[in-house]
């Protein structure tokens, strides 16, 4: 009777584990955009196989195998070490939990029924006397799924992939059929390096005083976040699709064009961002320039003439309107008498072609809000929008979260959240603003840019080295970038007690409750997701 219980809670423990640990491992599927390339290339990184909790569940996978365990030690065994781990994976906190949308339901279902083939299998091929035992053969196959759920979710995937295109064709087919109804649609795409997600914002606020604009919402970057928007958000009344273009891959950009065919597009920055995936830089610019060569001869091309990348790209196949705020030379639009205030940033946005002018106030600062605001406002000149109606517009722009936006917090401290998708340029300017913050402390709270490929390292050591001149504490949290920011604090003389290693950013959070007071300053660069540590 004992060893039947203990059996039935071995077998119990052993699903629910397993079933947390392929959600987990889906999760992270899913983070990986469910391209298996990606999806083996962070295990490989992430050594998330070689776990300590992953090689304790093998131990016991073996030994239980071992003919001298009896059924009642391994069935015992099983169960707390199943127990254990459920518990483990149960109060475990995701910075992006996994959405459980109907591609991530089919997978879960399938990854659900290879293992329950697989309990079947290994009750059948190991035939046990008595079903005592064969409950221990069942959870010691649970057991093996759950060491090996990477392999079953990748083979869930394989297995579902023919099922998985002609579904997203199907979405996709009816995407191009509904544009196709809208022949008076104005597609305007938006990419870049960086600064593409602020462009867009700001690029749909002011189009909005005339025109009914849509743009994709959130991070809906990839060609089925479009298909997804045109089905779900598209409607007749719409007269501007403002659509976000991401890539981390020759021809993604392309891909989206096909299907949504733009008239207009915005070059926000070429940097060296994604370089893991497109290797060099001369990559990062043919993708992003995939956007321009779509274009039809009648269209409008507006690119960031600051970026090296940009300004010797030459573009012959339609009209080409430049903007720059640091390196003017050379640009069609610039930003002049630029006036940091307390209540945000006053400039001038100059056209060189005939001289007109256009001054604008906002609640935004630093450099990049600026280079941001000037390709919406170039972009919405040539739409016809008034000057009234842009300024009134700018002047009324809200931060994108998460994007150097500054807040006051009950107990005395501004914030400056920049954690979305760190970049050398980006990152620089952030610090540059926490310098000008000289009422108190000024702490930093990173853990570095992730996807530089193989100038990760340099270009972090950068990062610190500025970053000790610009902040009074630095809180470098987890071990990824750790060594290229610490020896950049070294570098630029930053002083031992002011640097403050830690592990997560609870660590962090913890450090700067310990730390900061009212009047200081915390910039929050960066924030990795789950697939870094």
């Amino acid at each position: 009777m004992v060893l039947t219980i203990i059996s039935i809670i071995a077998v119990l423990a052993a699903l629910l584990n397993l079933e947390r640990e392929l959600r987990r491992s889906l999760m992270m599927f899913q983070q990986n955009s469910y391209r298996s390339e990606r999806y083996r290339s962070w295990l490989s990184k992430s050594g998330d196989t070689t776990s300590m909790r992953r090689l304790c569940g093998f131990i016991v996978f073996f030994l239980v195998l071992t003919p001298f365990c009896p059924a009642k030690f391994a069935a015992g065994l099983i169960g707390i070490y199943a127990i254990v781990d459920a518990i483990w994976l149960m109060r475990q906190k995701y910075k992006k939990p996994l959405a459980m949308t109907m591609r991530a339901r089919r997978i879960m279902v399938t990854a659900l029924v290879i293992s329950a083939l697989a309990g079947a299998a290994a009750v059948m091929l190991f035939p046990e006397e008595g079903y005592v035992q064969g409950l221990t053969v069942l959870a010691e196959a649970w057991l093996g799924c759950f060491c090996l759920s990477h392999m079953v979710i990748l083979l869930s995937a394989w297995l579902l992939s023919p099922l998985e295109r002609r579904i997203n064709r199907k979405y996709y087919d009816d995407a191009a059929r509904i544009l196709a109804s809208m022949p008076g649609l104005r597609v305007i795409g938006v990419t870049g390096s960086y600064g593409k997600t602020t462009t867009k914002h700001y690029l749909q606020a002011i189009l909005s005083e005339q025109y009914e604009t849509l743009m994709t919402p959130g991070s809906y970057n990839t060609t089925l976040g479009v298909v997804r928007t045109v089905r779900e958000m598209l409607k007749p009344y719409h007269e501007v699709f403002i659509v976000e273009m991401g890539a981390k891959n020759i021809g993604d950009i392309r891909e989206i064009c096909d299907l949504v065919h733009p008239w207009g597009g915005i070059v926000t920055a070429v940097g060296p961002q994604h370089l893991e995936s497109f290797k060099t830089i001369e990559n990062v610019q043919a993708t992003k320039f995939e956007l321009v060569d779509s274009l039809p001869a009648d269209g409008l091309a507006v690119v960031n003439n600051d970026f090296a990348k940009i300004a010797d790209r030459q573009v012959g196949n339609v009209r080409c309107l430049r903007y720059a705020v640091s390196h003017p030379e050379g640009a069609d639009y610039v930003a002049r008498d630029i006036e940091y205030t307390p209540a945000g940033t006053r400039f001038t946005v100059v056209r060189k072609a005939d001289g007109h002018e256009l001054r604008l106030s906002t609640r935004l600062v630093g450099e990049c809000n600026i280079s941001n605001i000037l390709g919406a406002v170039a972009m919405a000149q040539a739409l016809g929008v008034p000057d009234d109606r842009i300024a009134y517009a700018v002047e009324r722009l809200e931060q994108v979260e998460h994007r150097l936006s500054i807040k006051r917090v009950p107990g005395g401290l501004t914030i400056i959240d920049d954690a979305f998708n760190s970049n050398p340029v980006g990152s620089a300017m952030a610090l540059d603003v926490l310098s000008a913050m000289t009422g108190g402390k000024r702490i930093l709270i990173t853990p570095g840019m992730i996807e530089l490929g193989s100038e990760q390292f340099e270009l972090n050591r950068e990062f610190g080295a500025k970053a000790a001149s610009c902040c009074d504490i630095a809180i470098v949290v987890g071990e990824y970038n750790r060594e290229a920011i610490l020896k950049g604090l070294e570098d630029g003389g930053m002083p031992v007690e002011a640097v403050r290693p830690v592990a997560s950013f609870a660590e962090a959070q913890a450090v700067l409750r310990a730390t900061a007071a009212a009047g200081d300053t915390v910039l929050y660069e960066n924030d990795l997701p789950d697939t870094f540590k």
